[in-house]
């Protein structure tokens, strides 16, 4: 009879495995992050200010809010160093067959550089 403590983590089903599912994880907690980091953009960026409203005098904020800016960089950053963490434990752990390295990260990490490289180049 074979030790639980000695199997080979290979054999092991995805979803028993412990750090598999830590990995899984971190990977859902930095898509969430970058929905939030939209939702900041949507408070951080300027007013659209219409035609309509310029005619009425109704003002609108036509600048970036720095608060918001500051908060929007740092939830960026924070997910892309958690992907690229994610990234270097999954092209470690990656053993099984039928193991995917998982190209979501790939495309949640060129969003996040994207995103901080307009923000650098664009907000003043």
């Amino acid at each position: 009879m074979v030790n639980p403590a000695n199997q080979d983590r290979r054999q092991k089903p995805r979803g028993k495995d412990g750090l598999y599912r830590f990995i899984v994880t971190i990977n859902l907690t930095c898509w969430l992050l970058l929905v939030c980091a939209l939702v900041v953009f949507h408070f951080a960026r300027p007013d659209f200010v219409s035609g309509v409203q310029n005619y009425w005098g109704v003002a609108g904020r036509t600048t970036w809010s720095a608060q918001h800016v500051n908060a929007l960089i740092w939830l960026l950053q924070i997910s892309l160093g958690l992907t690229l963490f994610t990234m270097l434990m999954r092209a470690r752990r990656t053993r099984r067959q039928e193991d995917h390295y998982g190209i979501n990260l790939f495309i949640l990490a060129g969003i996040s550089v994207i995103s901080l490289l307009t923000l650098n180049l664009n907000v003043t």
